[in-house]
């Protein structure tokens, strides 16, 4: 077992401080400086069926800030390669199905992108710059350093797209590229005018597969940061892209008292199948809460109450996403109070492992505590005992944590 001398634990999130754009490199430059061994991140790609490239990391100084620079050095010019083909390279290896999954959502999102630009399917578009070793390399090591970190919760901040244009294998295009520009829609951006392409496919790629949300740093308690390089210099400021790792806090702590919308929207030709998708997508754009109920609706046909608790800033973003993925015609929704505990994350460690435990806390003092669920069944699956025994372990443990501090 690895030995982890600096990184996150389970419980806590990574915030991309996209201040000077990002860029698959600058992703893999921070995580290295957060501490993820070069060792164990080559040791990874070389389970990949490419070869005839080098990883290369240096420390360099930009603008006054010191950042890890990371580079894939190739003897293979541009290649062509469909999505079928990167997929069969990535899934054709042993990595682990965690990384494999992330990294063809990432290129899967890269291909309907291009083939929404170009007017073609996922089936005919080939990319260029991103068929590259360079690029695999990018987006696989960066769910291998995802996963070395213990694949924790990501968010972003509103993303430095730069100004002008860029040249591309499609002749001169626009900043943000057309492909970036697809792979960002719902997503904030900005420009303080700094002259080139700031955001890459890649990175914008990665970002938008790997983060639930995009916008001002919430509540968080900083453990360490991490700085990736980019590869050019700007007069107005240090590029880099910053990543803050942490303990979130809640931002529905920040305020024992907070308004939401509640949205509700009632189905009765859909499948319940889908409802579970719906529920996904809902909280990776942000949603406090997702939840359906069965009733009875007119002319006794049996249908779904979905009901959906959103941050008010959230409300079109959610909206849109129910009007796109269910049968509903019309949504209705209303502001509403609501009070909640102080909550934070603390990792355990117990006999079988380290597992994120949410602790909700009235005026400082812990009221209750639960164990992550998707964890205990982790190691309850990975040691082969019942999923109680993991639990009550943890419980116990965090019990002999806070004693008698425990209300």
């Amino acid at each position: 077992m690895e030995t982890r001398q600096v990184g996150t634990q389970r419980g806590q999130s990574l915030y991309f401080d996209c201040f000077s754009g990002v860029s698959g490199d600058m992703i893999l430059g921070a995580m290295l400086d957060l501490g993820l061994p070069m060792e164990h991140l080559a040791g990874e790609l070389e389970k990949l069926n490419v070869r005839n490239f080098r990883l290369k990391s240096s420390r360099v100084d930009k603008s006054g800030v010191m950042a890890t620079k990371f580079d894939v050095e190739t003897g293979e010019e541009h290649h062509h390669r469909h999505y079928s083909t990167i997929e069969k390279i990535i899934r054709g290896s042993t990595l682990d199905p965690w990384v494999q999954d992330n990294a063809c959502r990432t290129f899967l999102r890269l291909a309907e992108a291009e083939a929404k630009v170009h007017g073609t399917t996922v089936e005919k578009v080939h990319f260029h710059e991103v068929g590259a070793v360079d690029a695999i390399v990018d987006i696989v090591g960066a769910f291998v350093g995802l996963h070395w970190l213990d694949s924790p919760g990501c968010l972003a901040s509103a993303l430095n797209v730069g100004w002008g244009t860029v040249d591309c294998a499609h002749g001169t295009m626009p900043v943000p590229a057309p492909a970036t520009a697809e792979l960002l829609r719902g997503v904030p951006i900005y420009t303080n005018r700094i002259e080139g392409e700031l955001v890459t496919p890649t990175g914008a790629a990665i970002l938008t597969t790997i983060c639930r949300s995009f916008g001002e740093l919430p509540g968080y308690r900083v453990e360490s940061v991490g700085y990736g390089a980019g590869s050019r210099d700007h007069k107005d400021g240090a590029n880099v892209l910053r990543v803050l790792s942490g303990q979130p806090v809640d931002s529905d702590a920040a305020s024992s008292d907070s308004e939401v919308w509640v949205l509700e929207a009632n189905i009765d030709d859909m499948s319940p199948q889908i409802i579970g998708y719906v529920q996904g997508r809902l909280f990776e754009v942000g949603a406090h809460d997702v939840f359906a109920c069965p009733v009875q609706m007119k002319k006794n046909r049996p249908g779904i109450l979905l009901t959906v608790v959103l941050p008010l800033e959230l409300l079109d973003g959610v909206c849109k996403v129910l009007f796109e993925e269910t049968t509903t015609l019309g949504l209705r929704y209303h502001r509403c109070h609501r009070q909640v505990l102080d909550r934070t994350i603390e990792a355990v460690e117990s006999p079988m492992g380290k597992v994120s435990v949410k602790v909700a806390r009235l005026d400082g003092r812990i009221v209750s505590f639960s164990p992550e669920y998707e964890e205990c069944k982790d190691l309850a699956q990975r040691h082969r005992v019942p999923y109680k025994q993991v639990h009550r372990q943890v419980m116990q443990e965090f019990l002999k944590r806070h004693g008698t501090s425990l209300g």
